[in-house]
């Protein structure tokens, strides 16, 4: 199988380049918004109800602060000017009803909004893994790990946050700009001129700022890249560091790596940092030119105390809204991109795991008929395939590493599908059979054991779920693995975290073997099962796989000969073709690639 890393910076790192938004954020613009946000409120739908409730309430919060500050106008002309201190006290208490009324609003808004964005993620979250469960391993191998999880965890998130913030903030900010601004206009058209000729101006500034900030970011982001592979691959590799002694060297490296992802970071900082204390100065010598224009409307009559009091607030707030309006915008392409990311894994195609009614047991006469395969087209990596193995025969491949051996597993197990030709089970081919069905009858033990989060007897039970404890430590006795297990310090009910970092690699192997055995399948697969064990342990395992191949169709990939000499058919591939096949003696008899194979590791043993 193949794994390509994609998606990766320098040394690893994360990807980088590309605009910026807010201070250094990366702003990712999607391909298809229009169909994107269709496919979005899709899932909103069942939550349309509460959310049109939810947008109520943020018409009615931001309606209620804007006339609530609008009171003061009223409140200085008509109650404090004029000396009538007991109805201001009646205004004061409006005032703090209407702040109650918003207050109450906003957090209702809150509650219902959020409620809705976390039952959508978790809908969209259960959908994507399901549909993750039944992609091919192809597609796996062909994407980042690292990559598939962000879609599940950080594109999810920003959903979340953008349905249960942005969103609101757009449309909260909207009517305050539009109320703010005709609150202006009512109170006076001269000063609202005024305060509206400076907005271009910081616009254009901070447009300019950003973009000179944004060639920053990119350049701080791809040395950030560089010195996180940096970290992670010398963390990685610190045995091959202390035994060659080369410390030295590579704190001198680390310390070009860091000073130049200092220059950068403090450039981008520089420029990001300045943008905001500009505008909010030019905001303040806007304030002061509205009001040095709005005193003298003022003084002249033209312009009432409390109008002015009211404007001059009311223009410290005007930017805001459009401020915020352009960084939640921002925020929305971001989610848009994230959403579209996680709609392309849900659109791939995957296969179809069901299993059928009515079919038949596998017994386990194997074919492979002039298969050709290659996982790159024109690439083939197997030609003309053809070999017939009978139940309960026991298949060894061998070959040079790259020769095609873990490639006919593959296709064997549908992992990937044969290019041409045809691969049949009892007479039958295997792509007319369900996927479950196919592979409910195999048994696979890959190089690489991967444990699941739990007990020793739950991984040993994921082979056949319906297995008894019994049956899992009668499995675990067959491979030799139940001596180790019981040294354990609960046995086997010791968990098993970090995909058994706390086991030896030649234990995790045992677990495996005994997981396969667990399943009783009539098609056994053993992919380099025992190269991560001791010879001496693997002359205790190869006795009790000896037992468990009895009976079953077996192949089994190995390196070492000596695992091998029983099998009764052994194939030599090279270059995705099989040059030799026949038992341990007649092809020692023929004296060819497996003869040379032979004599190379007798005398090397």
């Amino acid at each position: 199988m193949q794994n390509n890393r994609q998606g990766r910076g320098p040394m690893g790192g994360p990807p980088h380049g590309g605009p910026m938004g807010g201070r250094g954020r990366a702003i990712i613009k999607p391909k298809d918004a229009k169909g994107t946000i269709r496919r979005l409120l899709r899932y909103l739908k069942q939550g349309l109800p509460m959310i049109i409730l939810s947008l109520i309430m943020v018409v009615i919060s931001t309606l209620c602060s804007l006339g609530a500050s609008y009171l003061i106008r009223p409140l200085i002309n008509d109650y404090i000017l004029p000396g009538n201190f007991g109805g201001l006290a009646v205004m004061l208490l409006c005032m703090i009803a209407l702040y109650a009324i918003g207050a109450g609003a906003t957090y209702l808004q809150n509650i219902v909004l959020n409620r809705v964005s976390q039952r959508m993620i978790r809908t969209m979250r259960e959908d994507l893994f399901c549909h993750m469960e039944t992609l091919s391993i192809g597609y796996f191998d062909t994407n980042a790990h690292g990559d598939l999880m962000s879609r599940f965890t950080n594109d999810m998130d920003t959903i979340s946050n953008t349905l249960s913030g942005s969103l609101v903030q757009i449309i909260s900010s909207g009517i305050t700009f539009v109320g703010l601004f005709t609150l202006m206009l009512i109170i006076s058209p001269v000063l609202t001129g005024v305060t509206v000729v400076m907005l271009p101006v910081l616009f254009l500034l901070v447009g300019k700022l950003m973009k000179q900030s944004r060639k920053y970011f990119a350049a701080q982001q791809a040395s950030l890249g560089k010195l996180n592979g940096y970290i992670e691959e010398m963390i990685e590799g610190q045995k091959v560091v202390k035994v060659f002694s080369r410390e030295d060297t590579l704190m001198e490296e680390f310390a070009h790596i860091n000073e130049e992802h200092r220059q950068n970071a403090t450039r981008a900082q520089i420029f990001s940092g300045i943008a905001m204390p500009i505008v909010q100065n030019l905001n303040l010598v806007n304030y002061a030119f509205t009001a040095a224009i709005g005193g003298l409307l003022a003084v002249g009559g033209m312009l009432d105390i409390g109008g002015l009091a009211v404007f001059l607030g009311y223009s410290r707030q005007f930017s805001q809204p459009l401020n915020q309006i352009s960084s939640q915008l921002n925020s929305m392409q971001s989610a848009l991109a994230g959403a579209e990311r996680v709609f392309t894994m849900m659109d791939t195609p995957g296969e179809d795991i069901a299993p059928k009614a009515g079919e038949e047991p596998i017994h386990g006469d194997v074919a492979f008929h002039d298969v050709c395969f290659g996982y790159v087209k024109d690439k083939p990596v197997l030609k003309h395939i053809d070999l017939s193995v009978q139940k309960g025969q026991r298949v060894a491949l061998v070959g040079s590493t790259g020769a095609g051996k873990t490639t006919i597993i593959n296709l064997l197990t549908r992992f990937y599908e044969i290019d041409s030709g045809s691969i049949t089970i009892d007479g039958r081919d295997i792509r007319d059979m369900s996927l479950y069905h196919l592979r409910q009858s195999l048994g696979l033990v890959l190089q690489d054991t991967h444990l699941f989060t739990g007990t020793v007897m739950e991984n040993i039970r994921f082979g056949r779920l319906d297995a008894t404890d019994e049956e899992c430590m009668a499995a675990a006795r067959l491979v030799r693995a139940d001596a180790f297990i019981r040294r354990l310090p609960q046995g086997y009910q010791t968990m098993i975290t970090g995909d058994g970092m706390n086991l030896s690699q030649g234990q995790r192997q045992l677990l495996g073997i005994a997981r396969a055995a667990v399943k009783d399948p009539p098609i056994l697969i053993l992919d380099e099962a025992t190269s991560s064990i001791d010879t001496r342990t693997e002359r205790l395992i190869q006795q009790g796989m000896d037992v468990l191949m009895i009976g079953r169709t077996s192949f089994v990939i190995a390196h070492r000969i000596s695992t091998i000499v029983g099998s009764d058919i052994i194939c030599v591939i090279e270059n995705g073709e099989i040059v030799e096949s026949g038992s341990h003696e007649e092809l020692l008899n023929l004296g060819g690639r497996y003869a040379a194979l032979y004599s190379g590791q007798f005398e090397l043993d």
